[in-house]
């Protein structure tokens, strides 16, 4: 029986590791951070997503040796200029308190008619001596109102394109199919393949 490749996803958080496996499925042993007993706090302090993911990545490749990958994800409201964007997780402060970042985010939006946003998400890969900066993006509006309990973050105030449910309406696999994530997790499996 065939071992499968193990993998570092540079993340603490347990909800875009579920669903990161959940995508990879049995393709790699996708191992989390706290795996390989990394339990630092690595620096975010890029002002683009791709320079977040690659800091996450290059940290974990240097310091632990392991192949990686990091993502970075923001929400960019056109009616915003692109906020909160890089600054999505701590758009109300350092904290990362998604309802409070939800809060600010629909009182900065009070009066707004042009609602459109994008959920992006970057994925830095090192993968030996190879460096791989891979995105998927989804388009879509802001509501006036949370809606839904599943999900996570922007989750019940993000309505994709062309659907009538919010994210946290949706069930994981509905969200998983179209998601920001499922489409750069797909560019990452292509490149993976492909290197």
């Amino acid at each position: 029986m065939n071992k499968l490749p193990s993998i570092v996803f540079a993340t603490n958080n347990e909800h875009k590791l579920h669903e990161i496996r959940m995508m990879i499925g049995d393709r790699y042993n996708v191992l989390s951070l706290s795996d390989i007993n990394c339990h630092d706090d690595i620096p975010e302090t890029a002002s683009t997503l791709e320079g977040n993911a690659l800091l996450k990545a290059r940290y974990v490749k240097h310091k632990y040796g392991f192949d990686c990958f990091a993502d970075d994800t923001g929400l960019e409201v056109d009616s915003l200029g692109g906020a909160p964007g890089v600054y999505s997780a701590r758009y109300a402060g350092p904290g990362h308190d998604s309802e409070a970042n939800m809060r600010l985010l629909l009182d900065n939006m009070k009066g707004v008619t042009d609602r459109s946003a994008r959920f992006r998400t970057v994925i830095a890969l090192l993968l030996g001596d190879k460096e791989v900066i891979v995105d998927g993006v989804v388009n879509g509006e802001i509501t006036t109102d949370p809606s839904g309990q599943n999900g996570f973050g922007y989750d019940p105030v993000f309505r994709p394109a062309g659907g009538s449910e919010t994210f946290a309406e949706m069930t994981d696999s509905e969200k998983n199919a179209i998601s920001h994530r499922r489409r750069a997790v797909e560019a990452l499996l292509n490149k993976l393949a492909t290197l």
